[in-house]
């Protein structure tokens, strides 16, 4: 039996974009001055949602890896 990970597994944390990066990435400082690579959820990037330098962005992360995320909101 294959043992997924639901969204409930799944860590969020707020933080500011600090840098562009190619093939839409995005370094991300977060509020606990970790420093983490993260892309723009598929939503995101349907619904054609800009992220810039200096944003302030929800991330979710895998307890797995937490070098990595997706930016799953950007504050107005």
């Amino acid at each position: 039996m294959k043992d997924t990970m639901s969204k409930e597994d799944m860590i969020e944390f707020s933080g500011t974009v600090t840098e562009l990066l190619p093939n839409a990435m995005f370094r991300v400082t977060l509020d606990n001055e970790h420093t983490i690579l993260a892309h723009t959820s598929g939503k995101m990037r349907k619904n054609r949602i800009r992220v810039l330098a200096g944003d302030r962005v929800n991330v979710e992360m895998t307890p797995y890896d937490l070098t990595k995320g997706r930016i799953t909101f950007r504050f107005k």
